[in-house]
């Protein structure tokens, strides 16, 4: 298996349209399910033949691992795993069909195969595992076993990473090996390679390209033209504009207990008033709307993996607040969102963008990073000024935790999106105000990120052990 390299991920990988409240602990173990069905179909749809349908033919079983078994119920992961295995995609399938899909099972507990159907009752075909799977350490924190039982036999079987950001990754059975969805063929020569921040830089600067120029050339010789990149990229911007207003004109309380009543309402309402205080520039619109994505997310809403669902309201908010300000065109917006995802991909590619392995750093410090990269490259900045925006951004959430409280994205992780907006935004008038040189590159915030997610007590990583998740 070749290794992962930032030039590899695409734009269209680091931004995807799903639903609340986790990229890693809902729409990537609903993706994971989707994939075992898949696989169980390709595999044994000469087998499903005849009307029988008791639990003695085939009955599927499902256990999470480590951080998904630890918040997987706050998160909404056993229904997500039912729609998954019923069929439903997290982009393409409407969120009401989504969330009725677990009650579904509870009430009538077999999965259609077409003309087939297997066993499957949430209630105890989901089994909540620990931080070992067979006496042996996971692969990763959100590690999924999927099995197929024919009677009491195991006839099938797969080990599902769900590794952050929507990304899922297949476990060998024989090497042990992780199989990236997202690798690319490494015969492909591209004409601007790249795997950290400093090549970037060298190769926008020696071809005097900008950087959103270097990724379309790449993503074109790969087969993915520019027009339909676009095109995609304008349904992303779409996506996360439809999730701020949704946020916007909805009030009420969030789901699953802590009776967090949603203020982005509220908030927008007082900002259009003019009650905004002068203290905070009166203008509170990146906090309102960062919030505003953050609490559909909470509700289960449809919002787009920025990278991941955590740290969703921080590109939208920074991306609506310089529309609207600084009045840029949809392709300056998309040409953002290009060189935001390359920010991203180095993260993934070299620290983590997953709350489970390096904490909330790798959530609301990297949507914080993409931000201030993008938003430098749509006001003009150059490709040492766009990193030096990334560094920033990164700079100033190393180390922060992921404890939400009850294992929901709703405390502290709706306001830390707020707070990471106007960061982002600060880190892209620092950068603009200088020429770009600085002491630490990103290369190496990136490095130290990666160290202090190790370094980091598994109780501060999405187990809701620890922290603020024990107020």
């Amino acid at each position: 298996m070749n290794p992962l390299r930032a030039d590899h991920i695409s734009p269209l990988d680091m931004f995807k349209i799903g639903i609340g409240p986790s990229s890693s602990h809902t729409v990537g173990p609903m993706v994971a399910a989707l994939e075992f069905r898949r696989q169980t179909l390709e595999n044994f749809k000469g087998n499903f033949s005849g009307d029988q349908t008791t639990e003695d033919i085939y009955r599927f079983r499902v256990e999470l691992f480590g951080s998904l078994s630890a918040t997987g119920q706050g998160h909404a992961t056993d229904a997500a795993i039912c729609a998954g295995l019923s069929g439903m995609h997290p982009k393409s399938t409407s969120t009401k069909e989504i969330w009725a899909a677990m009650p579904s099972l509870q009430a009538s507990p077999h999965v259609k195969f077409g003309n087939q159907t297997i066993f499957f009752q949430p209630d105890t075909d989901i089994i909540w595992q620990g931080w070992f799977m067979d006496d042996e350490p996971l692969p990763h924190p959100n590690t999924i076993r999927f099995r197929l039982y024919q009677g009491a036999a195991i006839v099938f079987e797969q080990v599902i990473l769900s590794v952050g950001g929507g990304f899922v990754e297949t476990v060998d059975p024989h090497t042990g090996q992780r199989r990236k969805a997202e690798d690319k063929d490494p015969n492909i020569t591209l004409p601007y390679p790249y795997n950290s921040a400093s090549e970037f830089i060298e190769q926008c600067e020696s071809n005097k390209l900008e950087s959103w120029q270097i990724v379309i050339a790449n993503e074109d010789a790969r087969g993915l033209k520019e027009e339909v990149l676009r095109s995609k990229l304008q349904e992303i911007l779409e996506a996360m504009e439809s999730s701020i207003e949704s946020g916007l004109h909805t009030d009420g309380i969030l789901p699953g207990g802590l009776n967090v009543r949603r203020r982005a309402k509220t908030l927008y309402q007082q900002l259009q008033s003019g009650k905004s205080p002068a203290w905070a520039g009166n203008d509170l619109r990146p906090s309102v709307y960062a919030m505003a994505v953050n609490e559909e997310n909470a509700a289960g809403g449809r919002v787009v993996t920025a990278p991941t669902n955590g740290s969703s309201g921080i590109i939208p908010a920074v991306w609506r607040t310089l529309r609207e300000s600084e009045s840029l065109s949809p392709e300056v917006l998309q040409n953002g969102l290009i060189t935001a995802s390359v920010v991203g991909a180095l993260v993934k590619t070299h620290a983590s963008i997953s709350g489970a392995e390096v904490g909330c750093q790798g959530e609301v410090g990297t949507s914080c990073a993409m931000a201030a990269a993008g938003a430098t490259a749509m006001l003009g900045g150059n490709a040492n000024q766009i990193e030096q925006a990334a560094e920033i951004g990164i700079e100033h959430h190393l180390g922060m935790t992921c404890d939400p409280i009850k294992g929901l994205v709703q405390v502290p992780c709706i306001e830390r999106n707020a707070m990471g907006a106007v960061k982002a935004l600060n880190a892209v008038a620092l950068s603009l105000a200088s020429d770009g040189t600085h002491l630490i590159s990103l290369d190496k915030a990136l490095s130290v990120m990666k160290q202090t997610g190790l370094d980091m007590n598994q109780k501060y990583k999405e187990t809701a052990t620890g922290g603020l998740a024990l107020g």
